[in-house]
């Protein structure tokens, strides 16, 4: 008999989508700016809210790189304390090896410290290799790497998707722009929201670097805004790929560069 104590897949599910509407919260300016700290603090199980960070890993950080709100050391701690509880996986796939040292560096950042010191010897968390060496069926940056197959990664790379972070994933991203175009598109016909909004980030973020993608990404995310509906993640993914088009240079008359 299961014991009752025991937090289940529901509470587990739970405490992401509860983080992710605090993140949320942070993001549009309401809400308790400590949003990690409080979280943790506030919940009946604080190891479960401590697993919820390790869920949404390098968005925690949204509202500090998008709003410019507070990341205070009591929401350093939080984060800190969950690489401790839930270390990343030896054997961990590509796409969570890259969440987690994203994460990492993030709260380097933000905290003070050195990635180096603090995480790589203790917890093993050291930089992936680049997308052409990573152990994806193929590398997504090469052209055997169906469009398919890589708006599948780049939707669980998304917390990525976020401004003043770039790495090896980000320059996959921009060099595959058209392909990830047609994923959303595809998404955003099956009616599949929330892969819609992860891939709509990298979308949102190209202008960023010079680049357009093949798609009008400010209709995705007004779309995604009015039927998106009201989970906590895929509001939240809307609302980065909001924050980052509003951060973007204005675009020129023409058609893609990329």
């Amino acid at each position: 008999m299961p014991n009752p104590d025991t937090p289940s897949r529901t509470d587990y599910a739970a405490a992401v989508e509860s983080l992710a509407d605090r993140v949320l919260g942070a993001l549009r300016g309401a809400g308790d700016p400590a949003v990690v700290a409080s979280q943790v603090d506030e919940a009946p199980d604080p190891k479960v809210a401590l697993a919820a960070v390790r869920v949404l890993g390098p968005d925690v950080f949204a509202p500090a790189l998008l709003a410019g709100a507070p990341f205070g050391p009591g929401d350093a701690r939080a984060v800190a304390e969950s690489l401790r509880i839930f270390p990343p996986a030896p054997d961990a796939a590509p796409e969570a090896a890259w969440r987690d040292w994203t994460t990492v560096r993030l709260l380097a950042r933000y905290g003070g410290g050195s990635p180096d010191s603090t995480f790589t010897d203790t917890l093993g968390v050291r930089e992936p290799a680049p997308p052409g060496g990573m152990d994806f069926p193929d590398s997504p940056g090469s052209p055997g790497f169906s469009w398919r197959e890589l708006s599948l990664s780049m939707a669980q790379l998304s917390p990525l998707a976020l401004p003043n972070v770039d790495g090896p994933v980000h320059e996959t991203a921009l060099g595959r722009l058209r392909d990830l175009s047609r994923g959303t598109a595809r998404a955003m016909l099956r009616r599949d929201y929330p892969t819609a909004a992860r891939l709509a980030r990298w979308l949102a973020r190209a202008p960023h670097r010079g680049a357009r993608p093949d798609l009008d990404t400010a209709a995705v995310v007004r779309h995604l805004e009015l039927h998106c509906g009201g989970g906590g993640r895929t509001a939240l993914d809307t609302a980065v790929a909001r924050g980052l088009l509003d951060r973007s240079p204005p675009q020129r008359p023409g058609g893609p560069t990329v």
